[in-house]
């Protein structure tokens, strides 16, 4: 018989109910015990489900082998450290850390323990995300010089202890950390400096704004920007939004259920005619409509994904049949790289990072 995931949640807030409704679609994996200090949480614990109001005593239970980790991001180093030492395994959620020091504590700890860690990255399975990946690795678009990722809110407003710096708020390690994520796992390159722009624009306490520009080894330049009070009133503009421009070609990604496609020309201006062309953006030849035939799009390659593939994958880690998707030494890079962010965008300059 087949060695069983035995999961122990460690917050039954939102990602850990998330977790909890994860588990019981896995065939391979039983919810052994949940823990939270709020004791009206876990009045919502499903039926025969173990539950504890202490970390200590969750960690203690022979019938846990897993633990996932869905506290305040403050509170990550002290739970995986006690996690370690208690022989459990470890999925954590993101961010990892407050910073690149505490995920190398959290790494040596688990090393020194032997026990198994790593991070719930499940954003590098969005479909969307896939569908940029391909059309970057394809050669369809040519040389790839810039690829923009971007998500845009309106309400304006952070949420829960979201709204404490002490706490780990802000949204850079909210979906900051999976945006930068997506960019680090689509292009395989080193990151040779970083810009940063971070504002409080409705927030007076933590960051609902950044623009982050990452300039890579071979010449790419990435922008991330996310922005809570964003406001545009065109369809689809509240949702995740690519554009990835090569000089052969270019792809545009829209929506968490995505749309787009691949665009190129039918030619491109090879001489220039004597004759002025006229149009409302004045005399240009680069600029204005197309003439008819000229824009040619194409479909999107397809995306096959679910978030679920983030645990079938862990399974397969622990059963010897692949490798760890969301590997200690990746997000180490990426904490490292999100301190760097902080550091530009308080420095107003860029900085040289790999």
């Amino acid at each position: 018989m087949k060695a069983k995931l035995s999961f122990g949640l460690i917050g039954f807030g939102f990602m850990g109910h998330s977790h909890a409704d994860m588990i019981t679609k896995l065939d391979y994996a039983e919810l052994a015990a949940v823990c939270d200090i709020n004791p009206d949480q876990l009045k919502f614990a499903p039926q025969g489900t173990a539950t504890y109001a202490d970390a200590d005593d969750l960690l203690a239970s022979e019938d846990v082998n897993t633990v996932i980790i869905a506290v305040p991001n403050h509170l990550h180093l002290d739970m995986v450290k006690k996690a370690a030492a208690a022989g459990k395994d470890i999925i954590c959620e993101k961010p990892a850390a407050m910073d690149a020091t505490q995920v190398q504590q959290m790494i040596d700890a688990t090393r020194a323990a032997n026990v198994r860690f790593t991070i719930h990255h499940q954003r590098r399975l969005d479909a969307d995300l896939k569908m940029a990946k391909a059309a970057f690795e394809s050669g369809e678009l040519g040389d790839v010089y810039t690829v923009k990722s971007s998500l845009y809110g309106f309400n304006g407003n952070m949420h829960d202890w979201h709204v404490y710096p002490e706490y780990g708020g802000g949204m850079l390690y909210d979906w900051g950390v999976h945006l930068i994520d997506q960019i680090l796992f689509m292009i395989p390159q080193r990151v040779i400096q970083v810009y940063a722009d971070m504002r409080n624009v409705i927030n007076k306490q933590v960051d609902d704004y950044f623009n982050i520009l990452l300039r890579f080894e071979h010449g790419v330049a990435a922008q991330i920007e996310l922005g809570t009070y964003f406001l545009c009133d065109q369809d689809g503009w509240f949702e995740r939004h690519w554009f990835v421009a090569g000089n052969k070609a270019c792809a545009y990604i829209d929506g968490f259920n995505p749309r787009g496609a691949v665009v190129t020309t039918s030619q491109l201006l090879e001489n220039v005619p004597g004759k002025i062309s006229m149009s409302f953006a004045g005399p240009t030849r680069s600029f204005g409509p197309p003439p008819e035939g000229r824009i040619i799009s194409k479909p999107l390659p397809s995306a096959e994904t679910s978030h679920r593939q983030f645990f079938d994958r862990y399974y397969g880690y622990v059963e010897g049949r692949n490798e760890l998707f969301v590997k200690p030494d990746e997000i180490l890079r990426l904490m490292r790289l999100i301190d760097t962010i902080r550091r530009s965008a308080s420095e107003h300059r860029s900085l040289d990072f790999e």
